[in-house]
């Protein structure tokens, strides 16, 4: 039998946990969770060689570990520094990894157009999430940005260079996961840009996932290109028999009609299981899968509008790191006075309406 690898505890913005020899930074705050884990643009779990790239997660190590207790003179890259026992680390309750983040979104900014309003990565991008939370308000560049042609790297992909912050996320997936690699980083510096090698598409059957690892709207799905809002979709569970991949996606559907399949994602925004192009992109119809249910979507998220979940359990809300008490969110249905707590809105399809709560339309109780 081999032996279990030892556990060493880390102490991350005041909460301490215990895991295994050899884990990240970052994967030790996954474990906590919450705003206790620092972002990550470039990262990516099930890519090797990944992180150390874009530089969000970096963080303030105060104390090295138990056997030498000096802390590390400057920030480190959280995905690429592994723990050791006794260390201490803190992510938001350090000045400096703030101000070191804010100035980082500045910069991964500096050529990235502002054209959310017609990319369709909006409200599910990375990099929206991140300047919102870190990000200033305005900008000192003054110089001319960057600016590429839209490129067409296959059938079903468009690559916007323009928006691309060089992660290398699609690089390291078409080389790990398809073994045949066609496109990557040209030139160097401040010229490098992501393209295929003298026009060569991308054509392997599992070259679809590049768009879903992509933190920005740089690789779109020309299949989905303006045609719907994620947030007027409703992402549900979905499965079919396929016999090259998993068959086990996401459906972004509004009524009966499929407007995208993509892989499912967890938590972290990370595919949990890749699938192949054909269930991507050629399989748009109801028929063709079988419904799970809906997907679990974050309340913050603005794809929640509208898609109501039942949650069993009250959410706890650890202020610990800020040095509160944990706070209960209150249940809406059990206090308020307006709501009908006999109604559930899980149950309502779509938006509630005044309609739902009058007369023999109560829907609590089947």
């Amino acid at each position: 039998m081999s032996e279990q690898a030892p556990k060493f505890k880390v102490t991350i913005d005041n909460i301490t946990i215990e895991v295994p020899a050899g884990t990240t930074i970052l994967n030790a705050a996954r474990m906590i969770g919450g705003d206790v884990t620092p972002p990550a643009m470039c990262y990516y779990s099930k890519l090797k060689e990944s992180g150390g790239k874009c530089r969000t997660c970096l963080v303030e190590v105060s104390k090295g570990s138990e056997k030498d207790p000096r802390p590390m003179p400057k920030l480190v890259a959280s995905c690429r520094t592994t723990v050791m026992d006794g260390m201490e680390v803190k992510n938001i309750t350090s000045d400096k990894v703030l101000d070191a983040r804010k100035g980082i979104v500045e910069f991964l900014l500096m050529n990235h157009p502002l054209d959310c309003p017609v990319c369709d990565q909006a409200g599910e991008c990375d990099l929206q999430d991140l300047s919102y939370e870190h990000g200033s308000e305005g900008t000192r560049y003054e110089f001319d940005r960057r600016k590429f042609e839209k490129e067409d790297i296959g059938p079903y992909i468009q690559l916007h260079m323009t928006r691309c912050i060089l992660c290398y996320r699609c690089v390291f997936t078409a080389d790990q996961l398809t073994g045949k690699r066609e496109h990557g980083v040209l030139e160097r510096g401040d010229h490098s840009e992501i393209s295929t090698l003298l026009g060569k598409s991308l054509d392997n059957e599992f070259i679809g996932n590049v768009i879903d690892v992509c933190p920005v709207g740089a690789l779109t799905d020309k299949t989905f290109r303006f045609k719907n809002r994620v947030w007027f979709t409703k992402p549900v569970d979905a499965h079919r028999d396929c016999p090259t991949c998993s068959g086990k996606v996401r459906l972004w559907m509004r009524g009966d009609e499929v407007f995208r399949v993509t892989a499912r994602k967890d938590q972290w925004g990370e595919v949990e299981e890749w699938i192949c192009n054909d269930c991507r992109f050629h399989k748009k119809e109801v028929k063709d899968w079988v419904i799970e249910g809906p997907s679990h979507v974050r309340r913050s998220s603005v794809i929640a509008q509208g898609h109501y979940e039942h949650t069993q359990k009250p959410h706890v809300l650890i202020d610990k790191v800020i040095g509160k008490q944990p706070v209960l969110k209150m249940d809406i249905h059990s206090i308020s006075d307006v709501n009908k707590p006999e109604i559930d809105l899980s149950k309502i399809e779509g938006p509630a309406h005044s309609t739902d709560f009058e007369g023999n339309k109560l829907l609590g109780n089947g």
